[in-house]
């Protein structure tokens, strides 16, 4: 148990949060898509995008490596809404 806790504390340490970086991808994505910039500005901001796409997608892959941690059973299980 406390190798999981630590591999969770370790995390709270890396690149901008989802928040941060979601809204910088969204912001390049509509200047990409303005048309402004030359081919070469636009290869360049494509770039910045990935790589704030794949902080995007690890930040989301921790987080439900976090939650499956503290769920009860630890099981992936998929939440029925149906009862509610």
């Amino acid at each position: 148990m406390k190798d999981k806790a630590s591999k969770i504390k370790s995390t709270d340490t890396k690149k901008p949060d989802f928040e941060t970086a979601m809204g910088d991808l969204e912001a390049l994505v509509s200047k990409i898509e303005s048309g402004d910039l030359s081919l070469e500005e636009s290869l360049k901001e494509f770039e910045k995008g990935v790589k704030l796409s794949r902080t995007c997608q690890a930040a989301l892959k921790d987080a439900e490596y976090r939650v499956k941690i503290l769920s009860e059973d630890g099981e992936e299980n998929d939440f029925d809404d149906s009862s509610v």
